[in-house]
C-alpha cells in the first residue's frame, strides 16, 4: 500500500492500494495492469489478473475537488517486489510519501487510517476460499 496525503490537507496521512483512473473504453484488468507497472514497475498481463474481486462506488475530497468513481479491485499474489516509483506522475510524486506491505492482522489493529476500510474482511474472504 501506499502512503499519502491530500495536498488541500497535508497534515492528514492516510494508506490506500495501488491504482487509479482507468481511460475512456479500457477495460478494468487492463487499466489496473497499466496503473500498477505505472505505480510499482511491477509489468503484469491483463489477463493474468482475473476478474475483479470487488467492486465499490468511492466519493471523496482530493485537493479541493470532489470525486466519485467506481472502483474494481483485482487480487494479485507476489513473493517478493521491490516497488519503484518511475512512473509517478507530478500529483502522485507530490502526494505519496511512502509505501510498505501490510498483512491482515497488521491492518487489522492498526491505528493509522487506510482505504477502502474494508480491506481486511475481504482479504480474509480471499484468503479462506
Amino acid at each position: 500500500m501506499f502512503r499519502g496525503l491530500d495536498p488541500g490537507r497535508p497534515d492528514v496521512r492516510y494508506w490506500f492500494t495501488v491504482g487509479g483512473g482507468i481511460d475512456d473504453d479500457e477495460p478494468p484488468a487492463v487499466g489496473a495492469a497499466r496503473e500498477m507497472r505505472e505505480e510499482t514497475g511491477l509489468d503484469l498481463a491483463p489477463e493474468s489478473l482475473g476478474e475483479p474481486v470487488w467492486h465499490e462506488l468511492m466519493e471523496f475530497p482530493f485537493d479541493g475537488r470532489w470525486y466519485r468513481q467506481d472502483q474494481d479491485f483485482f487480487l494479485v499474489r507476489v513473493d517478493d517486489w521491490d516497488v519503484t516509483y518511475d512512473g509517478f506522475d507530478a500529483i502522485e510524486r507530490d502526494s505519496i510519501d511512502g509505501h510498505r506491505w501490510w498483512s491482515v492482522d497488521e491492518l487489522e489493529t492498526t491505528q493509522e487510517e487506510f482505504y477502502p476500510p474494508e480491506l481486511p474482511a475481504l482479504l480474509h474472504r480471499l484468503l479462506d476460499a
